[in-house]
């Protein structure tokens, strides 16, 4: 009896998974025919869509459940629609996008008739490209806005100062103007030096008791 090695044990884990391999059912991976999308809605027709494996052995299809499930979703269902896809329902893509983001299955629940694939396919050639141009835009004109509210707020600033300095420049007029009339009244008043100091027709100062002395120039 041979030891058990690592190598020995790597040996028999490489077989193992070539045998596993070999024994492994290859499925067809290329694109489906006439023949078969027939024999694949022919089965669902009488079992249902469930249990795909069993339906794809059933319709005699060398494909994986997967692949049959996908192509009766997304092309052989009944009540499928294709292409000319609203307005509305271009406004309700948009709207679950932003609340649900590539969650496509789920966008399609919500589109009767649409598949999760071609909502996928439309949002990437179309919509996303479209709404990116609108950000863009919106940016702009932001951007517009701002500049333009800054120049009027400056506009309106300069007003306030020009209307200021105005006013100060009438008040310090009005001030100057009322110096001058008020210097010129009273350049006005004349005055007679002569008449100011004549005093003869004042009376007598007393300078003693019973003594009255008449003012004489």
């Amino acid at each position: 009896m041979d030891p058990v090695t690592k190598g020995s044990i790597n040996r028999r884990k490489v077989k193992g998974v070539e045998a596993m391999k070999n024994t492994k059912r290859e499925v067809n991976r290329g694109a489906w025919t006439a023949e078969e999308d027939q024999k694949l809605a022919e089965v669902i027709e009488i079992h249902g869509a469930k249990r795909w494996k069993t339906i794809a052995s059933k319709a005699g299809l060398n494909r994986c459940g997967k692949s049959c499930r996908l192509r009766w979703l997304n092309y052989l269902r009944p009540n499928i629609k294709r292409g000319n896809i609203s307005e509305q329902e271009e406004d309700l893509i948009v709207r679950l996008h932003k609340l649900l983001g590539n969650r496509w299955s789920l966008i399609a629940g919500r589109l009767p008739g649409r598949t999760d694939n071609e909502i996928k396919n439309y949002w990437n050639s179309h919509l996303s490209k479209r709404m990116n141009q609108k950000e863009k835009q919106n940016g702009a004109n932001l951007t517009r806005q701002m500049i333009s509210t800054d120049h009027q707020k400056d506009r309106v600033q300069m007003k306030e100062d020009s209307s200021s300095e105005e006013g100060a420049t009438s008040t310090s007029t009005s001030t100057t103007s009322a110096a001058s009339k008020g210097g010129d009244q009273n350049s006005n008043i004349n005055i007679d030096v002569d008449d100011f100091f004549d005093f003869s027709n004042e009376g007598l100062f007393e300078f003693g008791v019973g003594e009255q002395v008449p003012w004489t120039r």
